[in-house]
This record gives C-alpha cells, sequence and structure tokens, in this order.
C-alpha cells in the first residue's frame, strides 16, 4: 500500500475494517472491544507507572534524571499494537512507557530506576539506559538523537540478514535538529532500509517552544530532501497511531525504505522532575487533559458503546494500580548490587 508523500495522513483504509477521521483528518483504526481495552489497560499502566515513578522519586529512592511519559501513552501502545515478533524498539531516555509496551515486567523497570539488582541492566543503567533483548528493546539514551543513528544501525542489520522485521526509532522535536539525525536518513534512504522514524512532538524541547526553536516545525517533512515520506499523526489517539503505523509497516516491509511518522502529542509534566515547566500555563496544559487526553477518550468510548460499565474500567484500574504498587515494593526491598558489578558488561 502506497504511502502519499505529504504532511498528513493518506484518508485510505488502513485495512478491511472502515475507518473514521482522525483530529487531524487522517484515518483511524475501527478497533473493537478487545483492541479498546487491551489500548486502556496498556495505556493505564504506563500512566500509573510513571505517577508512581514521580512520587519515588519525590521520596529519594530514584535519583539521576527521570523524564516522565505521561499524556504520551497513546503513541507508543499505538505503535506496538501494530507490530510484530522481531520487530526493535529504540528511543530516548522517556523511555519508561516504551519498555512497559514492549512487555517488559514493570518489576525489573522499576528495580532499575531504584538502581536495584534486579533490574534489567542490574542497578547499573537507571532511568536512561535499560535494555532487554529479549523483548527487542534497544534502550534509553541519554545522548540527544543517538538513538536514531543506532536504529538505522538495527535496521541494516535487518537488511543484512534478509528478515522481515523493521526498526522503530523514536525520538523528540528537540532531536530532530541533530545533525546525525540527517546521516541517518541519508543512509536509511540510500539504502531503502526498513526503518520507521517517529518524532514525538510533543511541542517543548527542553523548555522551548517548537515555535522558537526551529524553522520548519513540520517534522514529517525533515526527511523530504532525502526522498523520505512523512506523515503527521495526531498522537493522542490510539487509533489514529495504529492506522499510521499499520501503513508504515507495510510501506518497510514491502522494500521501499523508510519513513517519518510525526506523532503530534503532548506532555503534561515538565521535561524532566528538575523541569517546573513555568514556559507554559496551567490552562494550556488543563486543556489539553480535558480535550484530548488518550486514555480519557477509550473510556468514553467504551462507555459509550456499551462495551465496558464504570465497574469495569475501576477493576481494570485497581489490577494496573497492584501490579505498580507491587512493581515498588519490590524494588525497594531488592538488594543494591554487589559492588563487583562495577566491572562485569565492560568493553575493552
Amino acid at each position: 500500500m502506497a504511502l502519499r508523500k505529504t504532511a498528513t495522513v493518506s484518508s485510505r483504509k488502513t485495512s478491511a475494517k472502515s475507518a473514521a477521521k482522525a483530529s487531524n483528518g487522517g484515518p483511524i483504526a475501527d478497533f473493537d472491544r478487545e483492541e479498546e481495552l487491551k489500548a486502556y489497560r496498556e495505556m493505564l499502566l504506563i500512566r500509573r507507572f510513571e505517577e508512581k515513578a514521580g512520587q519515588l522519586y519525590g521520596m529519594g529512592f530514584i535519583g539521576g534524571f527521570c523524564h516522565l511519559y505521561i499524556g504520551q501513552e497513546a503513541v507508543v501502545v499505538g505503535m506496538q499494537m501494530a507490530q510484530k515478533e522481531g520487530d526493535q524498539v529504540i528511543t530516548a531516555y522517556r523511555d519508561h512507557g516504551h519498555m512497559l509496551a514492549t512487555g517488559m515486567e514493570a518489576r525489573g523497570v522499576m528495580a532499575e530506576l531504584t538502581g536495584r539488582r534486579s533490574g534489567y541492566s542490574r542497578g547499573k543503567g537507571g532511568s536512561m539506559h535499560m535494555f532487554s533483548k529479549e523483548k527487542h528493546f534497544y534502550g534509553g539514551h541519554g545522548i540527544v538523537g543517538a538513538q536514531v543513528s543506532l536504529g538505522t544501525g538495527l535496521a541494516f542489520a535487518n537488511r543484512y540478514r534478509g528478515n522481515d522485521s523493521v526498526a522503530v526509532a523514536y525520538f523528540g522535536d528537540g532531536a530532530a535538529n541533530q545533525g546525525q539525525v540527517y546521516e541517518s536518513f541519508n543512509m536509511a534512504a540510500l539504502w531503502k532500509l526498513p526503518i520507521i522514524y517517529i518524532v514525538e512532538n510533543n511541542r517543548y524541547a527542553m523548555g522551548t517552544s517548537t515555535a522558537r526553536a526551529t524553522a520548519q516545525s513540520n517534522y514529517s517533512l525533515r526527511g523530504s530532501g532525502f526522498g523520505i515520506p512523512g506523515v503527521q499523526v495526531d498522537g493522542m489517539d490510539v487509533r489514529a497511531v495504529k492506522a499510521a503505523a499499520d501503513e508504515a509497516l507495510e510501506h518497510c516491509r514491502s522494500g521501499k525504505g523508510p519513513i517519518i511518522l510525526e506523532m503530534l502529542t503532548y506532555r503534561y509534566r515538565g521535561h524532566s522532575m528538575s523541569d517546573p515547566a513555568k514556559y507554559r500555563t496551567k490552562e494550556e496544559v488543563q486543556k489539553m487533559r480535558s480535550e484530548q487526553d488518550p486514555i480519557e477518550q477509550v473510556r468514553l468510548r467504551v462507555m459509550e458503546k456499551g462495551w465496558a460499565t464504570e465497574e469495569d474500567l475501576k477493576a481494570i484500574d485497581k489490577e494496573v494500580r497492584d501490579i505498580v504498587a507491587d512493581s515498588a515494593d519490590f524494588a525497594q526491598a531488592d538488594p543494591e548490587p554487589d559492588v563487583s558489578e562495577l566491572y562485569t558488561d565492560i568493553l575493552l
């Protein structure tokens, strides 16, 4: 299925199911009851986990940097719903949501956040550097834009091996101005590598609005000089993300090379836990929460369609809260790494 090289999602259907329109005019996937509730649970797990991580950070159990994904949950959940086993994921430092969406255990992620030995990097990576080869998750990277080049390398490996896997590389609107991003675009386009570049445009790079920091704020156009098609997606609607992901994955698997998906999303919290976010108004944040919250959209849909009652959704929330609470208890009780871990995982 061909993708138009424009800044908006093609209006064609992405599957045999009928597709309505997202807020930006693009298609949305027609979710059934099971898909809606799956998306609801996965996004809620990320939301509750991040809320708990914020609490533990404030209590001093998590040190260093900590970047929360609250508000952006629909992006990674919608993408993961379209991906298949073997597709790789790599992202930046706002990564806890991506870890959970790929199936990494909440206990292991929280243990790593608190620097404990049962963490995914044995307590040595912290918030920004976790990996799971089993789940095809390749980080978590603290260097701005570094994961774009590494993700391109994953795509090169897929092409070299002749498999059917697609690499999905997430980065933010701030990282989109980094030079290595365009070196990666050039390589991917030249060799038609199977990679989806996802720009999570949450409107603010660090503490600076994209309107003040970039000459071209339509990030879906950033690959046009290399012949890479770009698509703008309503990143607050999990169905719109799933629809765009279906097309993008088909584009890559059919040998047409890379594609850019610009996810128009929003983060409710500061850039990191040390950011008071005084560069925007409380009214702006509240407007997004009340009108476009990705989890609330699903909750209202399933209620209106009679697919779940208020009690059903409360039960899901309780299940999720129990998982998160258990992960926090586990992490705080888990021992710190042995001093011998200082000498492991070192490449000379």
